[in-house]
């Protein structure tokens, strides 16, 4: 999907371009900062006062040329933070209007797409008895049914409370690594969704890109962190589960060396992801010995950026991979910090929560 926009209302004014392929591409920002206006424009919803916008070779806005194709030709799935489920059908029923408006040409087996969301048990409930997150995966899968372009996805999780946002996270990770190849365009407000679910970040401020690129990269940017919030920001790894003990800990192998984590649901060799949060991780000159702590990484410090108070963030090479750790200037001073030190970071093993842990 290609898209440029630009667009002023009530004296808010739009103005971006960008470029989301494959995969999740994640719009993060602070409220009004214009993610789901964006939704909004590329859903024809919203006629901009100028904008382009192509997907899959096919123009389907492009406001110099007069061409703004009507919403339901499209052919975008979208979810809402509300699902919008027809209270007077059932289950199944719900899923069956998805394919109303598939092209005759399209092959999306229904069975594959109950099989995805774990919908088979939940066929003849009716709306109002099923939770939020059964809902939320009934909503999907009358999307995908209709045999979309792509995936609008505008606070899908939002209405959620904790506990049924993990039940549904893991569907939308086999979503977006499943067969189907569906590129998504994904609005949310919480890092720990984005970092679970995204490939590519767009950070939203004032209705203009501040920062875009793959999630890693992006997430590992010291200059990202006003963006995503002191407290929110960290860096995104990969590991892989290489073994889990009695105790409730696992050991998992990333690039700098091994991690012992509690809470890890994954068979041994699966590849996850982490989200190691920067508040979380300390830094020594020596390496430490006679500490609490289980997991000591040999790192490089690649980038400091001093913040508007009296905190500095850090970027550290950690094998093939980059930590973010958050600490004070005045320790920046007393560990004289400065780029391509050699030092060591320090991760308590229940710093990482089983929620920062995906697939």
């Amino acid at each position: 999907m290609k898209l440029i926009l630009k667009h002023s209302f009530s004296g808010f004014t739009l103005d971006l371009s960008l470029e989301a392929g494959a995969g999740i591409t994640a719009l993060f920002g602070r409220s009004g900062a214009g993610k789901s206006t964006i939704i909004s424009a590329v859903a024809g919803l919203l006629q901009p006062d100028e904008g382009f916008l192509e997907v899959d070779g096919i123009t389907l806005m492009d406001t110099k040329r007069g061409i703004h194709t009507a919403p339901h030709k499209r052919r975008f799935g979208t979810v809402f933070q509300d699902a919008r489920l027809f209270p007077h059908l059932n289950v199944a029923q719900n899923l069956d209007f998805g394919t109303r408006y598939a092209p005759q040409a399209a092959n999306v087996p229904r069975g594959d797409v109950i099989d995805l969301l774990g919908l088979s048990p939940l066929l003849e409930r009716a709306p109002n008895t099923l939770s939020g997150g059964e809902k939320q995966r009934v909503a999907l899968g009358r999307a995908l049914l209709s045999a979309p372009r792509m995936l609008l996805m505008d606070e899908p999780l939002a209405s959620l409370d904790g506990a049924r946002k993990q039940e549904i996270l893991p569907y939308l990770e086999h979503l977006r690594d499943g067969p189907l190849g569906l590129p998504i365009l994904y609005v949310s407000h919480a890092v720990d969704e984005i970092t679970r679910l995204a490939d590519t970040l767009v950070l939203l401020k004032n209705g203009r890109i501040a920062a875009q690129g793959p999630l890693r990269d992006v997430m590992a940017d010291p200059a990202a962190v006003p963006l995503l919030g002191v407290r929110e920001a960290g860096a995104v790894i990969e590991a892989t589960v290489i073994s889990h003990a009695d105790d409730g800990l696992s050991q998992l192998e990333i690039s700098a060396g091994t991690l012992d984590l509690p809470g890890v649901q994954a068979p041994v060799g699966t590849r996850v992801r982490l989200r190691v949060m920067a508040q979380d991780v300390m830094l020594s000159r020596e390496r430490p010995s006679g500490i609490s702590a289980l997991n000591v990484l040999p790192v490089t410090v690649q980038n400091i950026r001093q913040g508007d108070g009296p905190g500095a963030a850090i970027a550290l090479t950690a094998g093939d991979d980059t930590l973010l750790a958050r600490v004070t200037s005045r320790a920046v001073t007393a560990l004289d910090l400065r780029e391509g030190a050699q030092i060591y970071a320090i991760l308590k093993a229940t710093t990482v929560a089983p929620s920062s842990i995906g697939r």
